[in-house]
């Protein structure tokens, strides 16, 4: 079985997730945020949505990392957009403090994950990938 997570129940975050399975990339896929209900109602949505195009991928959505455990793949577009008078540096700084929250976590329960790490650079995304 194979388990794919996405820490960012966001825009690019439910888009990956939503696309993901369409394409039955994972078994299963866990959709993480710390916005309490958001993730759980996004998965839901997604998961009576699969009936449609015929997928069997089962999505879960938590505000927990323990769900992510033993995960092949984590996709990370975790972090905020740059609001109004934000300077890019203070979306890199706020951006990296969440990145550096979220890394610990993942491979605290995920050791051996592939981690792939998206972040917004000026409306060009930067891909990162660990493996």
């Amino acid at each position: 079985m194979s388990k794919l997570t996405i820490v960012g129940s966001g825009n690019l975050g439910s888009q990956a997730a939503f696309y993901a399975a369409l394409k039955n990339v994972a078994d299963e896929i866990v959709l993480i945020d710390i916005v309490e209900g958001m993730p759980q109602g996004k998965a839901l949505d997604m998961q009576q949505a699969m009936s449609v195009p015929g997928s069997n991928v089962k999505l879960v959505g938590s505000n927990s990392y323990e769900e992510t455990k033993d995960s092949d793949v984590v996709i990370i577009p975790a972090g905020l957009p740059r609001k109004p008078g934000m300077t890019r540096e203070d979306l890199l700084e706020t951006n990296t403090k969440i990145i550096k929250s979220v890394i610990p976590e993942v491979v605290k329960h995920s050791p051996k994950s592939i981690l792939i790490i998206i972040t917004n650079r000026s409306r060009n995304y930067l891909i990162i990938m660990y493996g």
